[in-house]
Order: structure tokens, then C-alpha cells, then sequence
């Protein structure tokens, strides 16, 4: 385990890195201080239903801030000295990239160069660009990209995600700053935005409405991902940042491959309820849509490391965990 330290979060209220607070939190003695412009995908909510959130609370500072802008003075003294950074804000919905590719450029980009300067300016151990799968565009069936594989950004979010990768490693190089990658397939779990594709189909099923199934020109077969886990991602975070090299990168990748149809029956199975769906060529009627994404996570796992919970003892938990009166707001657009 790592010494005691301060730990600053981007997007520190968004679905992914709340479940990063919640298992530093709950594992380490870690100071947390989150950067957050509190838009569309975050919310203070997510962490107040945090289980621990209440004694371990005075472990967490905020400041709020746009990182289209430079981190001004006032928002550095806010942060105070940090030793890590995880940077994970961004805007990340393939569709509304596709209607606004500039604000994806503004975020994910200008966002990231606004860290890399603060970073710069106030040196810190590690820095971590939490990047994606889909900066390497369609996988055709039996393959895996590696790491280091060439990009083939098929949207405007995954080549604003790519061209954040790139300036990562132009710092490493350039200012030797620490900075190290990680690519995440499909992230789920509780507290994720009514429009991902798990809550949404949760909701559906309920509701006895149809789902839609991104499948092939024919109709025939539905795409699919490597479902992972948040709980499994904030793990695989948190043992890279004993083990990580400083301008590396590294594939965080769910056991097992899935495609959404399955997936969608998996759920509905859990749920109780039949699924009514919708074979749609979502591709060919809005481009940028791929139907297959594969990451090859051998790099992580010679290093030691795998998922503590397989996708069906996970997905079961957060189906259930939707289910819950108490938690069916998050089902709610």
C-alpha cells in the first residue's frame, strides 16, 4: 500500500470517479480534494450515497472549475499541494459528440493541456489520463488492440480522447512529467447516467417498452463490448498506482466479451420481466457507431492483476442494486 497521500480527481463527481472515491476511501487513508464543473454527467448526490460517505467525509475538499480554462491561482490555492493526479473529466456520449464535435475538443483536449500545465507548475508523482477503448475504432472479430497500437478514432469523442493521449505523452517527454494511460472498455455499475445502455434497458424492461439493439447491416448480430465493473476499475487504479512506469500504457479489460443482445437478456432474466427488442443498423444511419471494441488486457494481467468480481456476479449485483425502491431514481431521465 501507498503512504499517505493527496489525491487530486477530475470529474470527481461523475459515475466513474465517484467509484474511485468510494474505494480509495474505504482502502486507503488518502486525502481526496475533487476538481468538477458539476455539468450534465456530475452530481453530489452520487457521493453522499456513497456508504462511507458520512464518516469518511472529512477526507474529501472540492473546487469547482471548467478546465476549458486555465487553473488560476485562486483554484491552485483551493487544491493545495496534491501528489497524484487522476484525470478523469471529460464529456464522453459518442452521440453527442457527433452533434457537437467542438465542445468534445474544448474538453477533452484544451481540458487536458489546462492539467498538464497545472501539473507543470505544481510538480506531482503521478499522472494519470484515464483514456478509452474507442480511440482504437472498430475491432474486427478475433481482435484485441495492444496498448501501443496504432489509433483509428472512428467518432469525434474517441479522437478527442486520443488527441488528450497524445499530449499526455508529448508532456512526458517534453517536461518529464509523470504521466501514465489507462484504456477502459464499457464501464457499469450503480449511479451511472440514465442514458448509458445498462440503466436504460433496466428501465425499459421495467416498463415493458422495446429496446434497441445495435446490431450488423443485416440485422443479425448485435454488437459487443467488454463489460467491466467500476469496483474492478477503481482496483485496477489503484494497483497501477504502485506498479505504473511513467509514460506507459495500459488496457483495463473486463473478463469477458458480451454482446449487447446477451446482455440486454441477461438483464431482463435478473429483472423478471421479458425483453421486447429491436435488431436496429445503427451504424449506417448515424456513423461513428462501432459495432465491435476489443482490448487485449494481457500487459495488465502478467503484471498481476485481475477483476475481483466476474461481469455476471457484477452485473447481477447492479441490476438488483437498480431494482432497490430506494435507488430507482437513478433510472429517471
Amino acid at each position: 500500500m501507498l503512504a499517505t497521500m493527496r489525491v487530486l480527481i477530475t470529474g470527481m463527481t461523475g459515475f466513474i470517479a465517484h467509484h474511485i472515491v468510494e474505494d480509495i476511501l474505504k482502502n486507503t487513508d488518502w486525502e481526496i480534494v475533487g476538481l468538477d464543473r458539476l455539468d450534465l454527467s456530475g452530481t453530489f448526490h452520487r457521493l453522499t450515497h456513497i456508504k462511507s460517505w458520512e464518516k469518511e467525509k472529512h477526507r474529501v475538499s472540492f473546487a469547482f472549475h471548467d478546465l476549458k480554462a486555465p487553473i488560476n491561482q485562486f483554484v491552485a490555492n483551493r487544491l493545495g499541494k496534491v501528489d497524484v493526479i487522476l484525470h478523469l473529466a471529460a464529456s464522453t456520449h459518442v452521440d453527442r459528440s457527433i452533434d457537437n464535435p467542438m465542445e468534445f475538443v474544448l474538453d477533452n483536449v484544451v481540458g487536458t493541456v489546462n492539467l498538464l500545465d497545472y501539473a507543470r507548475a505544481h510538480p506531482v508523482k503521478q499522472f494519470l489520463y484515464f483514456s478509452t477503448d474507442e480511440v482504437f475504432g472498430p475491432a474486427p472479430e478475433g481482435v484485441a488492440y495492444k496498448e501501443w497500437d496504432r489509433y483509428n478514432s472512428g467518432n469525434p469523442y474517441a479522437a478527442s480522447k486520443a488527441g488528450g493521449e497524445e499530449m499526455c505523452l508529448s508532456y512526458a517527454n517534453t517536461y518529464k512529467l509523470p504521466v501514465f494511460i489507462t484504456h477502459t472498455m464499457n464501464v457499469f455499475g450503480e449511479r451511472q447516467h440514465p442514458e448509458k445502455f445498462i440503466p436504460m434497458v433496466i428501465r425499459k424492461v421495467l416498463n415493458g417498452e422495446q429496446v434497441t439493439i445495435h446490431a450488423n447491416k443485416e440485422k443479425t448480430k448485435a454488437g459487443s463490448r467488454f463489460y467491466i465493473h467500476c469496483r474492478n476499475v477503481a482496483v485496477a487504479v489503484r494497483f497501477l498506482l504502485e506498479k505504473a512506469e511513467t509514460g506507459e500504457k495500459y488496457n483495463v479489460v473486463g473478463e469477458k466479451e458480451v454482446d449487447n443482445l446477451e446482455l440486454a437478456q441477461f438483464i431482463a432474466g435478473v429483472v423478471g420481466k421479458p425483453l421486447k427488442y429491436e435488431m436496429v443498423d445503427f451504424h449506417s444511419s448515424r456513423p461513428g457507431h462501432d459495432l465491435r471494441y476489443a482490448l487485449d488486457g494481457s500487459k495488465l494481467a502478467g503484471m498481476g492483476w485481475a477483476p475481483p468480481k466476474t461481469f455476471e456476479q457484477s452485473m447481477k449485483k447492479t441490476v438488483e442494486w437498480y431494482l432497490a425502491p430506494e435507488n430507482r431514481e437513478w433510472l429517471l431521465l
